[in-house]
This record gives structure tokens, sequence and C-alpha cells, in this order.
């Protein structure tokens, strides 16, 4: 298992930004919104990931970048829950508490928000086969 996130596992380019904001699904499981899009020229690839923390939510920076770099971190060790199989996707997972949480509980919410849009791609793979 490989448990890097590279820059090339990393969503920053802004045309793709916007793509999965404009034409992506989402759902919501506190204290996470995920966003997804799913990229239909590509086959199974790596998925790209964008992690986001409101300025409205948490005023100071220091306490954004903290939540930031617990979320990385919590991504980078479970990422292995999406499916090699699955197709090649951006993520965004836009954290909406305005509480600073545990790394044991925003740990527990993205392996549910990762399982949840496994299972999510999973079936829509079968209706598009």
């Amino acid at each position: 298992m490989n448990y890097r996130l590279p820059k090339s596992e990393r969503l920053h380019a802004d045309k793709l930004i916007k793509e999965l904001f404009n034409e992506g699904s989402s759902f919501f499981l506190y204290p996470f919104k995920v966003q997804f899009f799913v990229k239909k020229d590509l086959g199974s690839g790596t998925s790209q990931v964008l992690f986001s923390v409101s300025k409205k939510k948490i005023k100071k920076a220091v306490g954004r970048n903290f939540v930031k770099r617990r979320m990385r971190e919590a991504y980078r060790l479970n990422k292995a829950l999406i499916p090699p199989t699955a197709p090649a996707m951006s993520i965004g997972l836009i954290y909406v508490s305005s509480d600073l949480m545990e790394f044991s509980e925003i740990q527990t919410k993205i392996i549910l928000a990762l399982k949840k849009l496994a299972t999510i791609v999973s079936e829509n793979q079968k209706q598009h086969a």
C-alpha cells in the first residue's frame, strides 16, 4: 500500500476544480461536504483530491491549516478504501463545521465518506456497464 500523497494526487488545476464544482455531484456527511466528479475520458486511474476549510467557519488561518493537515493525513492513510478499479475522479472534501475536531473524529468521518463514495461510484459503474 502506497501511503504517499504526491502532487499528482492533489487537485490543483483551476480547470479541473471548476469542472468539479460545476458538473460534479455531492453528498453531505457532517462535518464534510463531499463533492465528486467522475472523469469519463480516462479509464481507471488515480483520484485527485482537494481539501477545503471555510474562512467563514474557522476565522484564523492557524485553525484552518490545522484542520486541513488532519484531513490530509486521514485521507492519506485511508485512500485505499477507494478501489483501484474505480474510475479516475476529482474529489473535494469541504469541512463545514465551525469547531476544531480531534484527529480520530476526522479520520472516522473521512473513512465513512470514502466508503460511501466508493459505493456510489461502483453503483454508477454497474448502471453504465
